[in-house]
């Protein structure tokens, strides 16, 4: 009976031992995954490291991964089953950062893993309304051929359509996202919530060859 009442003593204090361990694996697991080290994270992985533990705040190690455009590790993480979808304090996901940010080879590794084509960041928008907004013209085809909704609207008010003109530049990048949204049936004449069409929004902003795009295809 002492004996047992030993061991069980034994184990008990090795609890707290055992958790510690395995928070650090997680924290070295996050900065394997942000100095792109691929060794080190498959190794992490196969001691037990939780795939999907979280930092401070938040994060999960792929998205750090995903911060840092850091392709390697962010296969390597995908591919151990890390989710791509698993948002950190401030509604990032790998998905929706790697979508809003054009980083394109991260962002087709998450659609080809189950991305959430209607999740959506802390704007309520999903992953193709910044992309258009920033001008990454690759990223917001990659969306569009995958399926995602080219009409949603977030909390502004405003569609893909929308954010392209009203904050993009009105240079040949955003022109092609344009010209890109109205090809996948992107709807011309939804207003903002004050009214204004995207038409109103080019002619107010001066871009004459997104003008031209919305008029052909029926903008009023």
């Amino acid at each position: 009976m002492v004996k047992r009442r030993l061991l069980l003593g034994v184990i008990v204090a090795c609890i707290p031992l055992i958790a510690l361990g395995q928070n650090m694996n997680e924290t070295r697991l996050h900065s394997a995954a942000a100095n792109d080290d691929v060794s080190m994270i498959k190794m992490l992985v196969s001691e037990g490291a939780r795939i999907d533990a979280r930092d401070e705040n938040g994060r999960t190690a792929l998205l750090v991964a995903t911060h840092g455009n850091k392709v390697s590790a962010a296969r390597t993480l995908i591919e151990a089953g890390a989710d791509v979808n698993a948002k950190d304090d401030m509604q990032d996901s790998p998905y929706l950062y790697a979508g809003a940010r054009g980083h394109l080879d991260i962002l087709k590794m998450t659609l080809a893993h189950g991305a959430d084509l209607k999740s959506t960041n802390r704007y309520g928008g999903t992953a193709l309304i910044p992309a258009a907004e920033r001008g990454h013209v690759e990223t917001v085809g990659a969306l569009i051929d995958a399926g995602i909704d080219v009409d949603h609207v977030n909390k502004l008010g405003w569609t893909a359509l929308l954010e392209a003109i009203i904050l993009g530049d009105g240079g040949q990048r955003h022109v092609e996202i344009v010209r890109r949204l109205i090809e996948a049936g992107a709807n011309v004449n939804l207003a903002d919530k004050d009214g204004a069409t995207p038409l109103r929004h080019a002619r107010r902003n001066g871009y004459a060859q997104m003008i031209t795009l919305l008029v052909q295809a029926g903008a009023r």
